[in-house]
């Protein structure tokens, strides 16, 4: 593996009562974090290959993570994003460069599919500042049900030469989602919108 690891941290949130009502089944939404060097913090580097192949590997490693916290089969996937922040001496475009070009494609065989595009955030950030993963359906752009994110954070990351990236997937929906839209029954999936 090209990335240099230093953490792999995992967190499943599971929301059971919201707004005084129960959620059955409860919705579920898990991401997978890697804490790596930033080969380039520090300096001025005009080829971010290295990067864009870390990228590749971690969408799948950090994919396949999700699905396994989860407990469910890629096809049970519902929704997914992805996020990256740097420390200070990186910049926003290490992110860019593992986020963009080819982390998506080994994201969606983890969650078998994925015709919409990944929702995906970056920032640069040091240790213990909190990370916004945006959710959307992977099949369907327009599912507002699944309009969502999940806020990571961990303590001793990133440091200021290192990159936290982060892949999130859900089984289902916002829970109580009632704002309209298409729903889950209706997606066609070819579009990657509807």
């Amino acid at each position: 593996m090209a990335a240099r690891i230093r953490k792999l941290v995992v967190f499943v949130e599971e929301t059971r009562r919201e707004a005084g009502q129960q959620i059955s089944p409860p919705t579920r939404k898990a991401c997978a974090v890697a804490v790596i060097e930033n080969p380039f913090s520090g300096r001025f580097q005009p080829d971010l290959e290295p990067l864009m192949a870390v990228g590749e590997e971690l969408g799948a490693l950090l994919g396949r993570k999700c699905v396994e916290a989860l407990g469910i089969t890629p096809s049970q996937a519902e929704s997914y994003g992805k996020a990256a922040m740097v420390g200070e001496a990186g910049e926003l475009e290490h992110a860019a460069a593992i986020l963009h070009p080819r982390l998506g494609a080994p994201l969606r065989v983890a969650v078998e599919k994925g015709a919409a595009l990944v929702p995906s955030s970056k920032k640069m950030g040091g240790p213990g500042q909190p990370l916004d993963v945006p959710l959307g359906h992977k099949d369907a752009a327009f599912v507002r049900s699944h309009f969502d994110a999940m806020v990571v954070q961990i303590n001793d990351a990133p440091r200021a030469n290192e990159i936290m990236v982060a892949v999130a997937v859900t089984d289902s929906g916002r829970p109580l989602a009632r704002v309209g839209g298409l729903t889950v029954e209706q997606v066609v999936g070819k579009d990657g919108l509807r």
